[in-house]
């Protein structure tokens, strides 16, 4: 039996979810410049509604990226923040990867093409498909314009395309048969089976030496109107 707490801020949806011995609870909302004022009062209602403290959970995941620099930054802090006062382990997941698990939840994804707008012209991009209850990497996460990702799979197909690349450049669902639109940004719900997964393979991290993944290798970034 296991408690994981998960939180994410990477993109304009802000979320968390609490796992308690196989049941869910979740709070989402999208909010692009709302994050910093809405995370911690939804953890606050998770755990009052399970009646549980910080102290009484096993580990604390969060969206370690890609997704906006300062919304992957929001959801770092706040989760150091939080494991440092309870002495939880941090299990970082894929904005990407958390993508392709919901939409398996919400589409029924077997194989999933998620793509996450990264302005500047780009997208974040990886390839998924669905074994024994994850998401697991298929195609490898990357950094692309759009023009340059239709270039490289010109000969590549997926069932599903999720996130909110294929809002801003719908030329990308000429690579898949259906896009789940119900579903366009990362939810906190959908970190947790493999967040769990790392629970119990022993990998969580201190919160000191938790880290983001950018993808862009240099962190070059503009505020934009709407974005956090």
């Amino acid at each position: 039996m296991s408690r994981i707490l998960a939180i994410d801020t990477a993109t304009e949806a802000c979320s968390a979810a609490l796992w308690q011995d196989g049941a869910v609870l979740s709070r989402y909302q999208v909010a692009p410049r709302g994050h910093t004022d809405l995370i911690l009062p939804m953890v606050a209602e998770l755990l009052a509604e399970s009646e549980l403290s910080l102290q009484d959970l096993d580990g604390l995941a969060f969206g370690r990226g890609p997704g906006s620099f300062t919304g992957v930054r929001i959801t770092l802090g706040v989760a150091q923040g939080l494991a440092f006062g309870a002495n939880l382990p941090l299990l970082g997941v894929s904005n990407l990867q958390a993508l392709a698990q919901g939409a398996h939840r919400v589409c029924g994804a077997e194989q999933a093409l998620s793509a996450i707008d990264a302005r500047m012209g780009e997208i974040y991009v990886g390839g998924f498909a669905f074994k024994q209850g994850l998401m697991v990497e298929h195609w490898p996460e990357q950094v692309l314009t759009p023009e340059r990702f239709l270039e490289q799979t010109q000969q590549d197909h997926w069932n599903d395309g999720v996130g909110s690349g294929f809002v801003t450049y719908p030329a990308l669902a000429t690579r898949v048969n259906t896009v789940c639109e119900a579903h366009p940004y990362p939810d906190a719900q959908d970190l947790l089976p493999q967040a769990l997964a790392l629970y119990q393979a022993g990998l969580g991290v201190d919160a000191a030496d938790a880290q983001p993944v950018y993808l862009r290798d240099t962190v070059t970034w503009q505020k934009l109107p709407g974005r956090e």
